[in-house]
């Protein structure tokens, strides 16, 4: 028996093109679909900016950054977590209660991190 999954598609070159694709389709589902992901997209169109006026060093300035981007990672997955919650089944239970509430404590330890790096870095 093989360890291979016949639902994984191609190799090589074929897949990082596949895979592009793919990622592609989800930044748009989720921008189209996710009031959540945009607000951490316009988060980050108004903070990141910022970070080049100003006076920052650069690992400074690439922390700044890296934990703005750490919020499209998590909402991404809060998202899709969601998503699978919902497409086993819309009836209210608590194990569904659960995970979607633990994506979105995610997301909020997320926001901390940005809040108190971002503080900081700009108290210093």
């Amino acid at each position: 028996m093989s360890d291979y999954s016949p639902l994984k598609g191609t190799t090589g070159f074929k897949r990082i093109v596949n895979a592009t694709g793919y990622s592609l389709a989800g930044f748009k589902a989720a921008f189209r679909n996710e009031a959540a992901f945009r607000q951490v997209i316009f988060l980050n169109v108004i903070l990141i900016p910022i970070t080049f006026f100003l006076d920052l060093s650069a690992v400074e300035q690439a922390l700044m950054i890296g934990v703005c981007l750490l919020a499209i990672i998590v909402e991404l997955f809060n998202s899709a977590l969601e998503a699978v919650v919902d497409r086993i089944s819309l009836e209210r239970h608590p194990l569904s209660k659960n995970a979607k509430d633990m994506g979105s404590a995610a997301q909020f330890v997320t926001l901390t991190i940005i809040a108190v790096t971002w503080a900081l870095i700009l108290l210093r």
